[in-house]
């Protein structure tokens, strides 16, 4: 960190809200030492200042958010990054968590959230925004994960992969007609719809726990 007052760059393609989030940042007292409408400007920025901190959009042209990161993670740049993003996917907040971001907070809520993120983060902790994980809490509330057998995480987490039920029998040595009656005890005991993609959704939004 610098010696006075955080360093912060800001990149965002919407103007308006990256002068209202500049406009925070100096109530907060950190130092805004640039800003950029476009990823690649943003990284330019970063690599040229190396400030304490970056804020950054996830969805920019030229370079997204996390393409930043992954540059920054490759080119030993030690500027903690904030992503702001719309997303709630929760493959998403997986990508981040790999990068090791510090911080990845809903726009929506990003004013609320970023007072608390920032002192987080600049004090070496992570902060990624609680509803992220409403939906997902949602999900888990309809059923208990912990009910299901070893072999019925087995092949969740290869219809989370996106493997269909031919290639599971045959990886498995089992039947389909197995893995069709696997697929429908996971379904009835997390409580799920019977909708044809309703298991493989749920699967996908709680890779965390099946891993």
């Amino acid at each position: 960190m610098s010696e006075n007052n955080p360093t912060v760059i800001v990149a965002d393609d919407h103007p308006l809200l990256m002068k209202g989030l500049c406009d925070f940042l100096v109530e907060e007292g950190l130092e805004v030492l640039g800003m950029a409408t476009d990823g690649l400007k943003a990284f330019e920025l970063i690599k040229k200042f190396r400030p304490d901190l970056a804020i950054l959009d996830l969805e920019m042209p030229e370079m997204t958010g996390l393409q930043i990161a992954e540059k920054c993670a490759a080119e030993s740049i030690p500027t903690k990054i904030i992503l702001l993003t719309l997303h709630k996917e929760l493959y998403l907040y997986h990508k981040a968590k790999e990068l090791n971001l510090s911080g990845y907070i809903l726009k929506e809520f990003a004013l609320s959230d970023l007072s608390n993120a920032i002192a987080k983060v600049l004090s070496g902790e992570q902060f990624f925004s609680e509803r992220l994980f409403e939906n997902n809490q949602a999900l888990q509330a309809a059923g208990d994960p912990n009910s299901l057998t070893r072999s019925e995480v087995k092949i969740i987490r290869m219809i989370a992969d996106g493997v269909r039920t031919k290639e599971i029998a045959e990886q498995l040595f089992i039947s389909e007609r197995t893995v069709e009656k696997h697929r429908s005890n996971i379904i009835n005991k997390l409580q799920l719809d019977k909708k044809h993609n309703s298991l493989l959704l749920w699967a996908q939004k709680n890779r965390d726990i099946i891993s």
